[in-house]
């Protein structure tokens, strides 16, 4: 079964306000299993636009991944980034068949 991903791109406001919803975060992925693999950092956009944060979450499966979206825990902190952020978030199917030239 494929991994699951959140793939986020976000613009923060005000990151004293943002800054409780990255304190409050970490208990809620961690119930769901998430793992960080992009957390904000260095990056360069060479087509398209883009964010000033990237974030990228890998979950065991989709259904986990949207299970932690939907769930009351996470609307309660998505209520709590929302004055102090702007951003896309896609959920998204792993893909774990056959790569090129194999």
């Amino acid at each position: 079964m494929a991994k699951a991903y959140w793939i986020a791109r976000i613009d923060i406001h005000n990151m004293d306000g943002y800054k409780e919803y990255i304190a409050q975060n970490g208990a809620v992925f961690a119930q769901y299993g998430a793992k960080f693999l992009v957390r904000g950092g260095q990056h360069e956009t060479r087509e398209g636009t883009s964010r000033s944060r990237n974030v990228v979450l890998e979950f065991k499966d989709y259904a986990t991944a949207l299970a932690c979206y939907n769930s009351p825990e996470y609307q309660r902190l998505v209520a709590m980034r929302t004055p102090h952020s702007e951003g896309d978030l896609v959920i998204i199917d792993g893909y774990d068949g056959a790569q090129p030239g194999s």
